[in-house]
């Protein structure tokens, strides 16, 4: 009996072992190296960690830093309690009258919008042309901004959640009418009264497809930080957000505070400079 438990115990030590050595190599698999970056104003420096669920982002602006791409840009658009701007070429040296916001490496990077990435204050995200002139939603190849944002209430993130959801409802609409307007008034005018029925059976059945892809909410996690220490709610899910700003957020506030002319552009130039630090 013995021999027999100690050949037992044996074999429950190894197999725990294994287990063990498993979860460590997983861990050790998963856990990727953090990158970091330091942009430094004049205001002082802010120290961003980049985020590796966004791999394209991240690695797009460690090569664009170890460049010396972004040194001598400005900070081109500022906007108090919304964000901080740069990363456009055309802005280094330029002169107060230049039309800034359009430059760029000459490519866009795809979008990366991983779920329970969000707009809290802090977060640096990729800028971008309108959904319009790009449905993909691709980023600026350079371009990024920083959120200042503002701190918000409950009954206020309520209704942004109403409000963003009749913008994404009528977006949704519009782009899936399929001419049923110009269908509708056929019918009408033709006295084509059964049609008209089916039609408007299809457009109630449209509208609660449309109501039910188009229900925005504002996870409760989300809603504890933005309470807490503010952002940019209503631009979740339409951005690449890829890095946050660990250190020197009040670098952030004394940015947003200077003052600016036409275009958002500050009237004194806020010139950056960001190195890799790891």
């Amino acid at each position: 009996m013995r021999k027999t438990t100690i050949v037992w115990n044996t074999r429950i030590k190894t197999f725990l072992f294994i287990i063990l050595l498993s979860v460590t190599l997983a861990g050790c698999i998963n856990n990727e190296k953090k990158h970091h970056v330091r942009i430094k104003t004049i205001y002082g420096d802010m120290v961003v960690e980049l985020y590796n669920e966004t791999p394209k982002h991240r690695d797009n602006f460690i090569k664009l830093t170890k460049r010396k791409y972004y040194d001598g840009l400005l900070f081109h658009r500022v906007i108090n309690e919304f964000m901080i701007q740069g990363g456009d070429p055309d802005s280094r040296g330029a002169e107060k009258e230049l039309k800034l916001g359009n430059g760029g490496p000459g490519y866009d990077i795809d979008a990366e919008i991983v779920e329970g990435l969000f707009h809290k204050k802090g977060v640096i995200a990729a800028a971008r042309e309108g959904d319009r002139s790009n449905p993909q939603r691709a980023s600026s190849g350079s371009q990024f901004y920083i959120v200042q944002g503002k701190r918000f209430t409950e009954e206020e993130l309520d209704s942004l959640e109403d409000t963003q959801f009749l913008k994404e409802t009528q977006r949704i609409f519009n782009e899936n009418q399929w001419g049923l307007r110009d269908s509708f008034t056929f019918y009408q005018q033709n006295m084509l009264y059964e049609k008209v029925e089916q039609l408007r059976n299809r457009l109630r059945l449209q509208a609660d497809s449309i109501a039910m892809k188009s229900r925005i909410t504002i996870p409760e996690e989300h809603r504890k930080v933005y309470k807490k220490i503010g952002g940019t709610p209503h631009l979740d899910g339409k951005y690449s957000v890829f890095g946050e700003v660990i250190e020197g957020l009040n670098v952030i506030d004394s940015i947003a505070s200077v003052k600016t002319g036409e275009r958002d552009r500050p009237i004194e130039d806020v010139v950056m400079n960001i190195e890799l630090i790891d």
